[in-house]
């Protein structure tokens, strides 16, 4: 939005307003009406026309009268006496009885509440021919004291006005009020959840100072929180330098250098209020409060404009109409109290911070939709991103994963082709080299037999067996047993636990090929140097409380035995050195630990498996 069609809309705006507030209030019919009495004020009478302004003072005693005569009504019904406006207080009385004390009502002592007042005539009271009714003016402040024409009739036609009355002036500004201290605590609480935002704390306090100014009654005799009192109500201009405040930090961001000089004026009158007495604090409010308030509702009406005109969206266009209507009821009410315009002593002003209330709820829900819409689009993108990237990884995680299993089986095919070698491989070259020697018979048919033994350990271990290794020990038991037989030996076999031996996932062929392997070194060390009768294969598993469930192997002969180096190894010069040392190489190569004990009760091989096994050569 440009500027000339901003202002255009204000100005709108405004003679919308000014064409409303000329409209009448709700009044009773004008037969009911009496405008005629007769005035006496500091020791004079004369005749006077309501509505009619006096001069103002700050002391309620020898307070102006006014007076008029009535005929008793013929009507059965009761009558009232109704007072649609006044400032500041009145006493009325019917034939010299007051029926009616504003002062006593707290709500009606305040200006810019606009009370009307309404007081049932006592039956008792009326007599024959002319009554007379009385209405003291009490004035107390720096404004003039004003009386509206005052009604009297049937009670129940001023009461329908007077109702309506006070929906319009009493009502509506007490739910305009809750709505104000209602929106005060979520401001409040907004602040303390994003202390960043200080335009939220700062509209916080401006918004519970005046929902406490609109409960707070006027006092009228001094007490403990009479001067408290006094100040809070007085306390607009600094209302009104907070919600400058929240505009500028709400649209500029930034604090002026100089900006606490607007708080100036409102410290001073609450300084005033908190130690002077209760007519130069009413005077402070009206000649320096009223003006401030004027100002920085003109000041944020500018800085809301810049706004408009920079942001070019609904929260700031709505508050600068709320602003644009706040400054001509201000307008409205100076130009009334200074009697340029007959406005009926209606004081807006108070209502107009409604518009304002209305305005910067809309523009904070409208801002937190936006949000709202901003996160739920964010949350979306970053769906559609997240599942991008997921499917990214997806894709990434599965080449590894193809990487890593070509990169295991060629390991796996490596360490085969190792133990091809250094077992099927060997067998062979002693074939051949027995085949060229003419050496027939059984030295050939040995090779032949060991290398076909050791083919079929290589496939026996290429079968997934799930981690189980005894599985692949009841085909070893089988193959030993066999070997056995021609020498006469027997295979006593013992599994100690019910499971035999832990089960582990992580186990690979090459440690069955390994294992394996060392348990027929065990055997053929048992067959060729012990001279044993019976061979005893022992299998469990061991609880370590520390560290968990591990599995051990136990092969023990009824041979011979052997000389032990002090380290565990077989004697230098024993013939079964050389095969201990490939078994301990071996275990050391899938994890396991090699314990070795003999006697002459005959030898025994223990084989400790790890825990878990290691995924490369545990040997280096």
């Amino acid at each position: 939005m440009r500027l000339a069609p901003y202002l255009a809309l204000q100005a709108l705006i405004a003679i919308v307003f000014v064409l409303l507030l000329r409209q009448p209030q709700p009044e009773p019919p004008a037969s009911l009406r009496l405008t005629a009495f007769d005035l006496r004020e500091s020791g004079s009478e004369r005749a006077v026309t309501l509505p009619h302004f006096t001069a103002s003072r700050f002391a309620m005693h020898d307070p102006p009268v006014y007076t008029t005569r009535f005929s008793e009504p013929d009507d059965p019904r009761a009558w009232s006496v109704l007072l649609p406006r006044f400032t500041n207080g009145v006493e009325v009385a019917v034939n010299g009885v007051a029926i009616l004390d504003s002062r006593r009502d707290p709500a009606a002592n305040r200006p810019d509440r606009n009370t009307p007042e309404i007081a049932v005539i006592p039956a008792s009271l009326l007599h024959k021919g002319d009554n007379v009714l009385s209405i003291r003016l009490f004035v107390w402040g720096p404004l003039t004291g004003y009386l509206d024409p005052v009604y009297l009739g049937p009670d129940e036609v001023l009461r329908r006005v007077y109702d309506k009355r006070i929906r319009r002036f009493i009502t509506l500004p007490v739910v305009f009020s809750a709505w104000q201290a209602i929106l005060a605590v979520i401001l409040t609480i907004m602040w303390l959840m994003r202390r960043h935002e200080r335009a939220y704390g700062v509209l916080a306090a401006a918004m519970a100072i005046g929902a406490v100014q609109a409960f707070l009654p006027t006092p009228m005799e001094p007490s403990a929180f009479s001067r408290l009192n006094a100040t809070l109500i007085a306390s607009a201009p600094i209302e009104g330098a907070l919600f400058l405040t929240f505009a500028i930090l709400f649209f500029e961001g930034t604090w002026p250098r100089y900006g606490w000089l607007i708080f100036a004026p409102g410290l001073l009158v609450v300084v005033v209020g908190l130690f002077g007495g209760q007519p130069l604090v009413r005077s402070m409010f009206v000649w320096v409060g009223v003006p401030t308030v004027g100002l920085c509702l003109s000041a944020m009406a500018i800085v809301v404009a810049r706004a408009v005109l920079r942001r070019q969206d609904i929260a700031s266009l709505m508050l600068g109409c709320a602003a644009t209507i706040a400054l001509t009821c201000w307008v409205s009410d100076i130009l009334g109290v200074l009697q340029v315009i007959d406005n009926g002593r209606i004081f807006v002003s108070r209502l107009s911070y409604s518009a304002l209330l209305v305005a910067i709820g809309a523009g904070l829900t409208w801002r937190f939709a936006r949000a709202l819409n901003e996160v739920d689009s964010f949350a979306s993108n970053m769906v559609t991103l997240v599942r991008e990237a997921e499917d990214k990884l997806k894709a990434s995680f599965a080449r590894e994963e193809q990487r890593a299993r070509a990169a295991a089986l060629a390991l796996e095919r490596t360490r085969l082709m190792r133990d091809l070698h250094d077992g099927l491989g060997g067998q062979l070259v002693s074939i051949v080299a027995l085949s060229e020697r003419d050496n027939a018979g059984a030295p050939i048919g040995e090779a032949a037999r060991a290398a076909l033994k050791d083919l079929r350990l290589v496939i026996d271990a290429m079968d997934d067996i799930g981690g189980d290794l005894m599985l692949a020990l009841g085909s070893w038991r089988e193959r030993a047993t066999a070997q056995l037989r021609p020498h006469d030996m027997t295979l006593h076999w013992q599994t100690l636990t019910p499971q035999g031996l832990p089960v582990h996932p992580e186990l690979r062929p090459w440690h069955v090929i390994q294992i394996v392997r060392l348990l027929d070194e065990a055997l053929t060390n048992a067959i060729k140097h012990a001279g044993a009768r019976r061979i005893t294969v022992t299998i469990e598993t061991l609880t370590d409380p520390a560290q968990g469930d591990y599995g051990c192997i136990t092969i023990a002969d009824d041979g011979n035995g052997f000389a032990l180096a002090p380290d565990g190894a077989a004697a230098a010069g024993a013939s079964s050195a050389r095969g201990l040392r490939n078994m301990k190489s071996r275990a050391a190569r899938c994890g396991a630990t090699l314990e070795l004990a003999s006697d002459a009760g005959g030898t025994r091989v223990k084989l400790v498996l790890p825990r878990r096994f290691p995924d490369g050569d545990a040997a280096g």
